[in-house]
């Protein structure tokens, strides 16, 4: 999308995914005559372009006014790391998404350039998307009507909003959150992804034997699934209000529920939106989706190791757990889902009742950067 108008380069700092990314786009075959990348957008329109190059050379960062970084959220550390020697003062730095305490990650690992670059924490991805054909061809299954950022220092959200804005064309809107804690608690991969997982996999719902087909992703949540997802989203709103109760006229009304979340983010592509089940079964963004799956003989097993758990529950769910124990707000839900996800992940996040688990340091609790207190976490999230 970007290549189709600006100078754009394409990093992978992944094994060998740039040089073998870069040999299969460039490799036009006598049946395929499209030399470049061929996105099909929801409008059924396509555009085809060609990146300046595609590199694992971080020092290329340092050509960049923009950076999006689309890559999952346990990576993020590792690319900010490699930017650093080379990012220049005021470049614009975008996660898409940011999960949850993505800013204190990013000023920890800019150091002393952070306050001269605009973090931009994006709440979600602006599309639902999938690639059709790897490093060569994808599509966009529908782009939501609004998403939110929230811009650190907030001095520059005017004109990384404004750019932000003008590379994603017209939809989805970017609309400014007015801090970082609210799209760290709005986080709708923190329930969605580990909360449906929990809903069809756990020992409740699944014997354990292999299915016979995939089952649908967002058009499989049922009343159980929705109980879950339902529990964590309240259990999340618990914790945004005892943060307002203890910082007077601080506002998290951007962290909403699951629910509101849909209706704002899916306006129009919802056939009935009355409940939150429905919302996710009725969306044309998600017809055919299905549950992370391996084939196995007798058909297929659930990917439990996939990003929905590997990802979401350590830079996501983790964050509000670790956030809800400083507050003292009990997590009931969110417990069984963490509890669900490290012991089908083989880590350890969560130890009787409390965020001390040797995996620790892999996630962004604030326990796992030495805070251990709600006025120490106040203080680096920059909250007065």
């Amino acid at each position: 999308m970007f290549a189709a108008r600006y100078e754009t380069y394409a990093i992978s700092l992944y094994a060998d995914e740039a040089a073998k990314w870069k040999k299969h786009m460039m490799g036009a075959r006598w049946h395929d005559k499209v030399e470049g990348m061929e996105l099909t957008l929801d409008t059924g329109r396509k555009l085809i372009s060609t990146p300046t190059d595609i590199s694992n050379d971080p020092s290329l960062a340092g050509k960049a006014d923009v950076i999006i970084l689309a890559v999952p959220s346990f990576a993020h550390g590792q690319y900010f790391e490699a930017f650093y020697p080379y990012i220049k003062a005021g470049t614009i730095v975008a996660c898409m998404p940011a999960r949850s305490g993505g800013d204190i990650l990013f000023a920890s690992k800019m150091k002393e350039k952070a306050d001269s670059l605009a973090f931009v924490g994006f709440e979600t991805l602006p599309w639902a998307c999938r690639f059709t054909e790897w490093g060569k061809r994808a599509t966009i299954l529908g782009t939501k009507g609004q998403i939110l950022a929230a811009v650190t220092p907030e001095s520059e959200a005017t004109r990384a909003i404004a750019t932000l804005q003008g590379l994603l064309s017209v939809f989805p809107a970017v609309e400014k959150s007015p801090n970082n804690l609210g799209i760290s608690l709005r986080n709708p991969g923190q329930v969605i992804h580990p909360g449906v997982m929990y809903g069809r996999w756990c020992s409740e719902k699944w014997d354990g034997k292999p299915l016979a087909e995939k089952p649908l992703f967002y058009q499989g949540v049922d009343d159980f699934t929705e109980k879950v997802l339902l529990g964590l989203s309240d259990e999340v709103q618990d914790v945004c209000r005892k943060v307002e109760a203890l910082v007077p006229g601080f506002n998290l009304k951007d962290a909403c529920t699951l629910h509101r979340w849909y209706l704002d983010s899916y306006k129009g592509q919802m056939a009935d939106d009355s409940t939150l089940k429905l919302s996710m079964n009725t969306n044309s963004a998600y017809v055919g989706l299905t549950h992370p799956m391996n084939p196995v003989e007798g058909g297929f097993m659930p990917d439990l190791k996939y990003r929905y758990l590997a990802e979401d529950v350590p830079t996501g769910l983790c964050f509000t757990r670790g956030l809800a124990e400083l507050l003292e707000v009990p997590t009931p839900t969110i417990d069984k889902v963490i509890s669900f996800a490290q012991e089908s992940l083989g880590k350890s996040f969560l130890v009787d009742g409390k965020m001390t688990g040797p995996s620790l340091g892999e996630t962004r609790a604030p326990q796992a950067v030495g805070i251990h207190s709600k006025e120490d976490f106040f203080k680096m999230a920059k909250i007065a």
